[in-house]
């Protein structure tokens, strides 16, 4: 049977792949975020996919807007069944050259954002007791590394929030659900609408994903969130692992290689536009839909065998053993690179 689903940051990247995989199957989607042109964009691939659209345009960190929207939303096409956060925003900077005002921009967003989608969803959902609610959380919410501060802070923040109010649904007993999917690296316009204050052109550190594969991960934790959360990609197994086993290590490691790792050889204007407080995607001159993948689609993985693993696997040992591997494995990689 379709579901209302309501997705924030369904204009790019993660949150409008997301969108066309439920799509395809039918769902009702209301499609939140600041940008207009990239909001109707996916609102058409949407309808074009057999999916019905909803186009909603709000900015998270304002939690009166979040409540206008999933109002808007529920009436026009009934209850939310899921709920999946995704917005964020950032700033590519060391520490002490990001501004207080940017800092905080980006926790309003990154954080503050899943907190009022999640206060809007539970308004909702708990009287209804069902429902579901995903964020799309980062390996970078557990492993921290250099120039992004505010994102990594956001993330362990959205993390630490998400596993209090999964404690307080199971002492309730309640039967809506909350699960957090873990991503890797992927390959969205992030990188080329971020604030970035970088000498060349960021990118995410490899190996890469395609926001496909991270949207499969959502829609699956969606159908399935049971589990407390899901790890998307071998390379976010083995950070996390790495981090586990190896946290100082891994500190040292960053501090040599983390700032080349996370720019491309190209160089990057100072004042090229950012997205921090107003959308590029959104109206006006210049502004203009950027899709849902960014520019490194030559470099990124459409496949992740250990995401795969992780849906379709029955925990043995023989299946946890392989899934360990390739999580170390692909760790080394991101770590060698």
């Amino acid at each position: 049977m379709a579901q209302t689903i309501l997705i924030t940051g369904a204009s790019g990247g993660i949150g409008r792949s997301a969108a066309r995989e439920f799509a395809r199957r039918g769902d009702r989607i209301g499609l939140v975020a600041r940008g207009q042109a990239g909001l109707e964009a996916a609102a058409r691939e949407v309808r074009e996919l057999g999916g019905e659209a909803l186009v909603v345009p709000a900015d998270v960190s304002d939690h009166k807007a979040v409540h206008a929207a999933a109002e808007e939303v529920e009436q026009r096409l009934g209850p939310i069944d899921v709920w999946v956060n995704v917005a964020f925003t950032s700033v590519f900077a060391p520490f002490t050259e990001i501004r207080p005002e940017e800092f905080q921009r980006v926790t309003e967003v990154s954080y503050l954002g899943y907190v009022n989608g999640t206060r809007e969803a539970l308004a909702r959902m708990l009287p209804r007791d069902r429902g579901t609610i995903v964020q799309v959380g980062s390996a970078l919410g557990e492993r921290s590394i250099p120039l992004q501060s505010a994102y990594c802070g956001a993330k362990h923040a959205v993390n630490g929030f998400t596993s209090s109010i999964r404690t307080e649904l199971m002492h309730q007993k309640s039967n809506v659900r909350v699960t957090v999917v873990q991503m890797p690296a992927v390959n969205t316009p992030q990188f080329s609408w971020v604030l970035s204050r970088l000498p060349k052109h960021p990118q995410p550190v490899p190996p890469i994903y395609q926001p496909e594969v991270a949207a499969r991960a959502v829609v699956h934790a969606a159908d399935h969130p049971g589990r407390k959360q899901y790890y998307v990609g071998a390379s976010t197994v083995g950070t996390i692992l790495g981090n586990r086993i190896a946290a100082g290590l891994l500190d040292r490691y960053l501090a040599r290689t983390g700032y080349e790792a996370q720019q491309t050889q190209e160089p990057v204007a100072p004042d090229r536009p950012h997205n921090l407080w107003e959308p590029l995607d959104g109206e006006g001159p210049g502004a203009h839909d950027f899709g849902a993948h960014g520019t490194f689609d030559e470099t990124s993985h459409d496949r992740s065998a250990q995401t795969w693993l992780s849906r379709h696997a029955d925990l043995s040992w023989a299946s946890a053993a392989l899934l360990l591997g390739l999580g170390i494995a692909g760790g080394a990689r991101a770590l060698r690179k």
